[in-house]
């Protein structure tokens, strides 16, 4: 069972003395951004290779007060966690990434809803909060992680939306973090056809 999908974009939290509205990001010049994640990383030097990556370590409010004292001069965060704390960020310049571009982790925004197999009375009572358009998707989106036996620290990305009456996915993917990057689109109504394409169409 899986929820509805919170926004899946990736954000920039940018100190606002380290923005400039003319570069790709909103980013200034060699800016220091605090990021652990691999797939984040391969995007942000394939974009802005002039940027400093730094590893950023803990829970969200825990990264967002390092950026306050100024450890960083931006940090990488999934939109989805923010917004489910409602937390205040009046004080930083906060950039969404659009996902068709910057593409996020494979289901992204998206709760897992997981129960005993027995559990069968539960399992009907909670099919209110299931989505299946949602659970289409990161089939896709899984499906590909899976293709390529990757886990979470892969510079993998996947992004799948149903469009009309076909699923439309980008997707991205590095030999490491500071490799080039590998970007693929495809579309077909079938998961696992579309996920085996764009699979194929990265690995070429």
């Amino acid at each position: 069972l899986v929820s509805e999908r919170e926004d899946p974009a990736d954000i920039l939290l940018i100190r606002k003395e380290k923005v400039d509205s003319s570069k790709h990001l909103k980013l200034a010049s060699n800016a220091m951004v605090g990021t652990s994640s691999a797939r984040r990383k391969s995007q942000l030097l394939h974009y802005r290779p002039d940027l400093v990556l730094q590893e950023l370590r803990g829970n969200v409010p825990t990264r967002i007060n390092k950026l306050r004292l100024k450890d960083y001069d931006a940090i990488m965060l999934a939109a989805a966690g923010v917004q489910r704390l409602q937390l205040d960020l009046s004080e930083f310049h906060l950039e969404r990434l659009d996902p068709k571009s910057f593409i996020p982790a494979p289901a992204q925004g998206v709760l897992g809803l997981q129960i005993r197999a027995k559990d069968t009375d539960l399992f009907t009572a909670l099919q209110p909060l299931n989505s299946s358009e949602v659970a289409k998707c990161i089939g896709v989106e899984r499906r590909i992680l899976n293709l390529f036996e990757g886990g979470c620290q892969m510079p993998l990305g996947a992004y799948c939306e149903e469009v009309g009456n076909k699923l439309s996915v980008k997707a991205c993917v590095a030999a490491a973090w500071n490799a080039p990057v590998r970007f693929s689109e495809n579309s077909g109504t079938d998961i696992e056809s579309l996920a085996q394409t764009t699979v194929a169409s990265l690995r070429s």
